[in-house]
């Protein structure tokens, strides 16, 4: 069986929260996804988010605070990992920050699949659209400890989250190893690009009205990244698709659309 991997900003509690995350919890039964990446995640004493949307689905989890929510101050705002197999070993890291009070945070964990140790990582990257040089400093820093942590001989890493980039900028063109940033260079697989599902792509829409008062162009910002593959085809992405895209009503489940990937598990015949 592959492995399925989905990830979704699900936009703090901004909306109307209690309907959205029915409809995001919803999406997970549906997809039922082997790994998953959330962002924009609270956790404080009166919320918990990562519990309202997967307590009792059978998954292991864990969570880095990147600052506080600026609406809830004692309240955590960050990433989430979830897996159906169990988490061996997490880690957090701080990520290069702008100097305008914006904090942002790598969340790192071991997975203990059955097809070996699998390296997991899920982010969120500096929003601002002029802030592409901190964003380029937060991939290399990223990416650099995706393979320091890398299980030898394991499932290819697996790079997840909300990147605030489009394909063309500097930042995920160094995560795909189409340009050097400050003399270093690092390649991972986009799944969209090589198993996209035949779509734009777009994970930043504004066919949903959460995210169309930004006024920002529809773009895809969100990414499932991927090792190479192994040479007998371990790895490889089979499918990518846009999800989490459709209102139930009126109600969306985010002001993003999540992705979902498939990797190869296999050898190739």
């Amino acid at each position: 069986m592959p492995l399925s991997v989905l990830t979704l900003n699900i936009w703090n509690d901004d909306g109307p929260w209690s309907e959205r995350a029915k409809r995001i919890r919803s999406w997970i039964e549906r997809l039922d996804p082997d790994l998953i990446g959330l962002q924009e995640v609270l956790r404080g004493d009166s919320v918990d988010q990562l519990a309202m949307l997967l307590d009792g689905l059978g998954y292991h989890s864990v969570y880095a605070r990147a600052q506080d929510f600026w609406k809830h101050p004692g309240t955590g705002f960050g990433n989430a990992i979830a897996s159906r197999f169990p988490i061996a070993d997490s880690e957090e890291l701080r990520l290069p920050e702008s100097g305008d009070g914006e904090r942002r945070i790598g969340l790192f964990a071991t997975i203990d699949a059955p097809i070996g140790p699998i390296e997991l990582a899920c982010t969120h990257l500096n929003w601002k659209l002029h802030h592409g040089a901190v964003r380029e400093r937060q991939v290399a820093t990223l990416c650099a400890q995706l393979i320091a942590r890398r299980p030898r001989g394991g499932f290819p890493p697996i790079l997840v989250g909300d990147f605030n980039a489009d394909p063309d900028s500097a930042e995920i063109r160094y995560v795909t190893g189409l340009q050097s940033l400050e003399g270093r260079s690092m390649y991972l697989r986009d799944s969209f690009v090589h198993a996209g599902d035949g779509s734009d792509g777009s994970t930043w829409c504004n066919r949903n009205p959460y995210a169309r008062p930004a006024l920002e162009p529809d773009r895809r910002i969100d990414y499932i990244f991927v090792g190479p593959p192994k040479r007998d085809g371990t790895g490889l992405p089979e499918s990518c698709r846009v999800v989490c895209n459709q209102p139930d009503g009126e109600v969306w489940p985010s002001d993003h659309f999540g992705l979902l990937a498939t990797l190869r598990t296999e050898a190739l015949a």
